[in-house]
Formats: structure tokens, C-alpha cells, sequence
């Protein structure tokens, strides 16, 4: 008897003294969001939160941390303890932007945050308020062209993606237009169709206008075209060599145990490979899921750092 107990002591002993990672995840995972409910971070922190939670056995909660175009969220998640408790589901804005147009960063986007795993892609739709005499991309660079005043275009924000793509374009097509910022692609797409503005930029937040006709979709960002709207070309196909693919990825706090990344990336894909979730990420917020290599995002990461930083610097772009 007394041997049973002291194998029993030892074995207690030899499990509370098991490094934290291996017991890993030993309490709920928190997975925060940088924007209110319903866009597509919110859509893909939600679906991917319940597939981990599924399969790891403790509860993923998503918070929403809307403010300062992430860095709310990000600096919460950068100070936090790096035990795989605390994530934030980011965008390439918040990652590859923010450092560029705000003159202080309350975090090092490259350094206090670790890449866990790409999740979902997406891509820009460029569309017009349909009184806006034309019917293709083409002819829309050239009525903006001959547009005396210039046309008015809605973004996101100032320094926002939908501002840098629209710059990236007039660059391109020696165009000019004038840029009015909003607080998020909705409220840009909104105000197009109310006649505030003639063009917009926006991605998943615009999707269900131009499937209604309030807005009349000319061409989109990606290297492909949108499965959601085939007949709809691409900018590139025009001019070789443009893009703006937007992504979303897992990132925990810096210092986080590599084996801790490994299992949360391990689970993130496991679960974007299901089709179930596909299916919604596509349906509910025009995603595609995004499964890249370790080495693959970092250099996504990195490419877009640079693109976005050169673009910055040429229209002087700032933060809100």
C-alpha cells in the first residue's frame, strides 16, 4: 500500500513539474479581433475559434478590441503573457501598415508579435455608384481621366488599404481622384451607393452591394479573379504586376514556446482545411482560407512591409 502511494506522490510530482507547453492548453484561449463585430476578422476568428475549441478540448473565446486601426488590440496581445492563452487574429494592416503611418507605435509589429498562422485571403472590389456613365474598368479610366472636378473616392481610413490600392492605382493609370476616408470599407461602400462619393475600394464588407446592383463592380485586386464574381476582371489584367490581396493571420505574443506555436498552427490549419469552413469563410465574408508555410508567410509578411512602407512615403499618407 504504501508503495502504490509513493508511485502515486511521484508521478503528481513528475506531472506538476512538466513544462507548461506540454500540457498545452491548459486553460481558455483567447483570441482577440481589431474591429467590431462582423467583418471579415470577426467572421474568421469566430469560425476558426470554434473548430480549435473542438478539437483542443478548452473554450476559444473571441474579443472584439476595435481602436486605432489594431493596435489597440495588438499592443494588448504583445504585452501579454507568452503562453498561448492570448492571440490576436490580425490583418496585414495592422502588421504591415500601422508602423508606417502612425509616428509612434506603442509595439513593434515585426519584433513583439510571433507569426502562429496564415488564416484567410481576400481581395478588393473596385465599383462605382451605378450613375456613373460606364459599364467596364476600362472605361472608367477613361472617364476619370477627361472627370473635371476629379471623382470622389471612398476609403476605409486614411492609410488604410483601400486608400494605398486606390493611390497604387492612380499611379498606374495616371488617373486623379480625390480621397474622402471613412471609418471602414462599410460605411465607404455606403456612402458611394448614397451618391457621397462616385468610387470606392473595399473587399468582403462590399460584397452583398454589388451582388444587389447598388454598386456596380468594375474590376477587383487580386493575382486571380474573385470566385464570387468571375465575369469581373482583375486590376492586374490591365496593368501587370498589381495587387492587393488582403490576409488575415494568427499572432501570439513574442517568447511564446515554439512548441505551443507549432500545436496552435498545427489546429489552425486543421481546421481551415475543413470544407465546412471554407464554404462559410467564402460564403459569409468572400474569404478564401490561406495555408502557407512558415517560411512562405514570413516572406508575405516582410513583401508587404516594404510594398506598403514605399507606397506611404510617396502620398504621405498618416493615420486618422
Amino acid at each position: 500500500m504504501r508503495l502504490a502511494v509513493q508511485i502515486m506522490l511521484a508521478a503528481t510530482a513528475a506531472l506538476l513539474a512538466m513544462p507548461a507547453q506540454a500540457q498545452y492548453p491548459n486553460k481558455p484561449i483567447r483570441i482577440l479581433v481589431q474591429i467590431n463585430p462582423g467583418g471579415a476578422p470577426d467572421i474568421a476568428a469566430r469560425l476558426i475559434a470554434q473548430k480549435m475549441a473542438e478539437s483542443l478540448g478548452q473554450p476559444v473565446v473571441v474579443e472584439n478590441k476595435p481602436g486605432a486601426h489594431g493596435n489597440i488590440a495588438g499592443d494588448l496581445v504583445a504585452k501579454a503573457a507568452p503562453d498561448g492563452s492570448t492571440l490576436i487574429l490580425g490583418a496585414d494592416s495592422l502588421i504591415a501598415i500601422n508602423p508606417h503611418i502612425y509616428a509612434k507605435m506603442p509595439f513593434d509589429t515585426l519584433k513583439d508579435l510571433v507569426p502562429v498562422a496564415s488564416v484567410a485571403s481576400n481581395q478588393f472590389f473596385l465599383s462605382v455608384n451605378p450613375s456613373v456613365p460606364v459599364k467596364t474598368f476600362q472605361e472608367f479610366i477613361e472617364y476619370a481621366r477627361r472627370a473635371k472636378p476629379p471623382l470622389a473616392f471612398a476609403s476605409g481610413g486614411n492609410g488604410s488599404q483601400h486608400q494605398l490600392g486606390m493611390e497604387m492605382l492612380k499611379q498606374r493609370a495616371g488617373i486623379d481622384l480625390v480621397h474622402v476616408p471613412y471609418r471602414g470599407g462599410g460605411l465607404a461602400g455606403n456612402a458611394t451607393v448614397a451618391g457621397e462619393t462616385m468610387v470606392v475600394l473595399a473587399g468582403a464588407s462590399n460584397a452583398g452591394l454589388l451582388k444587389s446592383g447598388q454598386l456596380r463592380g468594375l474590376a477587383t485586386t487580386g493575382k486571380a479573379r474573385s470566385p464570387l464574381f468571375p465575369d469581373i476582371p482583375t486590376i492586374g489584367e490591365f496593368y501587370p504586376g498589381y495587387e492587393v490581396t488582403i490576409w488575415l493571420g494568427l499572432f501570439a505574443p513574442a517568447g511564446t514556446p515554439e512548441p505551443i506555436v507549432t500545436k496552435l498552427r498545427e489546429e489552425a490549419y486543421k481546421a481551415l482545411s475543413q470544407q465546412d469552413l471554407a464554404q462559410k469563410l467564402n460564403v459569409t465574408g468572400a474569404l478564401q482560407p490561406l495555408i502557407l508555410t512558415p517560411p512562405e508567410f514570413a516572406a508575405l509578411i516582410r513583401s508587404d512591409h516594404e510594398k506598403y512602407g514605399k507606397i506611404v512615403k510617396e502620398v504621405g499618407a498618416k493615420a486618422d
